[in-house]
């Protein structure tokens, strides 16, 4: 009869296995060994319906000085000693049928010798028992039989101990899972294929899905990879240990078929998987799933293809199939994090955990290692408060994105979600990231007992944050605190905003934070919250500088309490790509506030002072290197270089319900000499302007906003305007007296301009006054102001007629 493999769903009814004690193994000398099954209630399990039929699925020769002997049958009362596994042959309703996938399995003897067939005495006759011969013996396993490790008869196999000091682990058998994209590409296909077909014979499954592995490590690979790919599951009351069952007695038979030979123990144990309690202690507890250990080249190696197949979704009461190749000859210290067998010598570890400390660590998902996470503390899953605070503390080795969720607590683990879109946006905490740690503090908001979940992903991938680990937090007496504004990510800065310069308290002064930036030019822009803080107020609180190789953000404070700072970058270059969120800082205002009318000026743009944008158009040796002015007199002068001749224009402005008699436009003054160009600012009042600064970049076309500069004036002596000044005032233009557009009437004032290029200077009011040129081309001379009724005008002329400059 042929032997199929119920795949579509894995409820198996291998709960009613069960093994010999060893008082009721036959000892006689050359009988064979029978574990015969202890069967349950047949009333109980629906799935066994005939009692007298069995098959068997495995055995085990040991007598193997007789085997060598002869390879003949021996004769009655001197049969070769053998572990046997019987199972009760299920009825037509079960999930397998008398067609069992187990059926002629091969049995492997321990040193790959032939095994003749043998036949039960007429007491067992019933029960039909097949041994199949060997046809090969695999060379590979004979150079490394000395090294396996020997199942004596009635014994299970035991972990080895590995000569030569240091245990192999799993990135010493392959660097990463990329060397077997060859291996589990063919599988998956050949799966497939064999679906579609209905082949469910187990020698033909073996044989199509180890085709082409050229290693023992390969042909493991491409059967465990099989499993997880084909792996189907309810979820019955009976939870995780009712699947493993079935897909670890899949697995052995699998791995020791003649193809394969690979020794597998199946490995019994607590987990914390579905249905597993928080903190609960698993003393007395029965144990609630089963893995399986593999020998390969003399050493025990660890795998779960249960969990590798994929997850339980605990809100739709369903399993999502999803590789997981963590679970693929995990490290003992890695695996005893979730796994903790019932033998002590199957944990692998050099010093081995109890089960006490198992269910006190924290839980750590698959995702918590290949992340290249590390918990610098707490080292156990429940936490008590301190003064209404916990801390968390985990580094990591590469540029890691974080969040995290704290709800209610819930008895199970596995409750919630397991995945995050986005960043959590939870004000009971603070999450700081540093350059190689990530630091949580935990603040519940009331007495009692929380669950926090840590999500993680690394920084640069698109894909949702996963759950990393668990804890559980008692709160006590829950601290009293002022709001916190949401933090839609997490607080700190990630790898593109490092050195941070630390910020406490803001007084009257702003506050500065610096960053030096990554290699590529980037754009920033920050933008500052507070639970009490209208968003348009917020704006002026912040003013940001973009140089080269440092970002600058000025902070300032209107009231007291806790702010966030959330600062976006992206390529300088790319103006076509969106900004993202590179950091998130928690401000703490305990001081001296700052009024509104402190504030920095309104429509500040986002590049303030001289930096990447003003060094592409060529504009440098800037006199002030900071965004932000302050003046004593009222007064101020900025200089720099026009390098490539751009015409500029300049525009000083203040808050809009500040109004002036005389246009702000006259309160600066800008003057061109070779390729100096001096900006002057005489400011009406005290306070906070904005002074803008444009160029031509291209000749015809529009200004382009270069910098702004925030101008603190705390002068309360008005600044005079400046004259004002025409289109004819160019390049070369120079006014040194007077430098005020406010004369006195009937007074003579003097006057010294130089003009290029000019043949006659005049000033012209109530009366005509031309303007001598001296030994330095610089034209002057005594005017009379008149009585002020005619305001006076410079004129000059040269091939063209007379042109007015101001």
């Amino acid at each position: 009869m042929s032997a199929k493999v119920a795949i579509q769903k894995f409820s198996f009814p291998f709960s009613c296995a069960a093994r010999l004690s060893q008082q009721d193994e036959l000892t006689q000398k050359g009988c064979v060994q029978v574990k015969a099954l202890e069967l349950p209630d047949l009333q109980a399990n629906r799935i066994l319906s005939e009692v007298g039929s069995v098959a068997v699925i495995g055995a085990l020769v040991h007598n193997e000085n007789q085997a060598k002997e002869s390879p003949k049958s021996p004769p009655a009362g001197d049969t070769a000693p053998a572990q046997v596994l019987v199972f009760a042959k299920a009825s037509k309703s079960a999930v397998f049928s008398r067609h069992s996938i187990f059926e002629k399995l091969t049995v492997e003897s321990e040193d790959q010798r032939p095994a003749a067939k043998r036949q039960l005495s007429s007491e067992s006759a019933a029960r039909t028992i097949t041994v199949v011969k060997k046809s090969a013996v695999r060379t590979e396993v004979e150079e490394h039989r000395h090294l396996k490790t020997k199942a004596h008869p009635g014994q299970r196999a035991t972990p080895c101990t590995v000569t030569g000091g240091k245990r192999r682990r799993r990135k010493d058998l392959f660097t990463n899972s990329e060397v077997f994209n060859r291996v589990n590409s063919h599988v998956i296909r050949a799966g497939v294929e064999l679906k579609e077909k209905c082949v469910y014979d187990v020698k033909t499954i073996v044989r199509s899905i180890t085709q082409g592995a050229r290693n023992e490590l390969e042909r493991l690979r491409a059967i465990w990879v099989w499993l997880c790919h084909n792996i189907e599951t309810e979820l019955p009351g009976g939870g995780d240990s009712g699947r493993a069952g079935g897909v670890l007695r899949i697995l052995q038979p699998l791995l020791r078929d003649v193809q394969v030979g690979i020794e597998c123990q199946e490995v019994p144990g607590h987990s914390k998987g579905i249905g597993y309690l928080q903190g609960q202690s698993l003393e007395n507890v029965k144990s609630d799933h089963l893995w399986n250990s593999v020998l390969l080249d003399g050493q025990w190696f660890l795998l779960d293809a249960c969990w590798g197949a994929g997850r339980v979704d605990m809100e739709h009461e369903s399993f999502v199939k999803r590789f997981d190749d963590f679970y693929f000859l995990t490290d003992p210290e890695e695996f005893i994090e979730s796994h903790f067998p019932d033998e002590q010598r199957w944990q692998l570890l050099d010093t081995p955990i109890p089960l006490e400390e198992f269910g006190r660590r924290v839980f750590k998902t698959s995702a918590f290692f290949t992340t290249g996470l590390r918990l610098i503390q707490p080292h156990r899953s429940h936490i008590v408060t301190d003064d209404g605070e916990a801390n968390v503390s985990i580094g990591f080795s590469r540029p890691t994105t974080f969040t995290y969720e704290m709800t209610q607590h819930q008895d199970f683990l596995h409750s919630g979600v397991s995945e995050q879109k986005e960043s959590s946006n939870s004000s009971y905490g603070l999450l700081t990231v540093s350059h190689r740690s990530m630091k949580l503090k935990l603040l519940p908001p009331a007495t009692g007992v929380y669950d926090v979940k840590v999500f993680a992903r690394p920084e640069t991938a698109t894909t949702h944050l996963v759950w990393v680990c668990s804890f559980t937090v008692e709160c006590p007496v829950p601290r009293a605190m002022e709001e916190i504004p949401e933090n839609p990510s997490c607080l700190g800065a990630c790898s593109r905003l490092q050195d941070l310069w630390a910020l406490q308290a803001a007084a009257r002064t702003a506050r500065r934070l610096r960053w030096r930036k990554s290699s590529r030019p980037l754009m920033l822009l920050c933008e500052l919250v507070h639970p009490a803080l209208e968003a348009a107020v917020a704006k002026r609180c912040v003013a940001t500088q973009i140089q080269p190789d440092v970002l600058t953000c000025h902070v300032m404070c209107p009231l007291r309490g806790f702010y966030r700072l959330s600062v976006f970058v992206r390529d300088y270059e790319k103006t076509e790509v969106k900004f993202q969120n590179a950091a998130n800082f928690l401000l703490h205002c305990k001081g001296k506030v700052v009024s509104r009318d402190e504030l920095y000026p309104p429509n500040l743009g986002s590049a303030c002072g001289p930096g990447s944008r003003t060094i592409e158009a060529g504009l440098s040796k800037f006199s002030h290197t900071t965004a932000l002015v302050s003046t004593q007199q009222g007064k101020c002068n900025i200089t720099f270089h026009n390098q490539r001749d751009l015409e500029l224009h300049t525009v000083l402005s203040r808050e809009e319900n500040q109004t002036a008699a005389i246009p702000l436009s006259r309160h600066v003054f800008c003057t061109f000499t070779d390729s100096k160009v001096t900006v002057s600012a005489s400011l009406p009042d005290a306070g906070v302007y904005r002074l803008a600064l444009y160029a031509k970049i291209t000749p015809g076309g529009d200004f382009s906003p270069m910098c702004d500069f925030v101008l603190r004036n705390s002068c309360v002596q008005p600044g005079p305007p400046f004259p004002c000044v025409y289109s004819a005032w160019r390049k070369g233009c120079v006014l040194f007296e007077p430098r005020v557009g406010l004369l006195e009437p009937v007074t003579w004032v003097r006057f010294r301009v130089r003009v290029p290029g000019a043949q006659r200077v005049s000033v012209m009011g109530e009366m005509r006054t031309d303007l001598k040129m001296n030994k330095s081309r610089v034209w002057e001379g005594e005017v009379f102001s008149g009585n002020g009724l005619q305001p006076l005008k410079l004129a000059a002329t040269s091939e063209s007629p007379l042109t007015w400059l101001f």
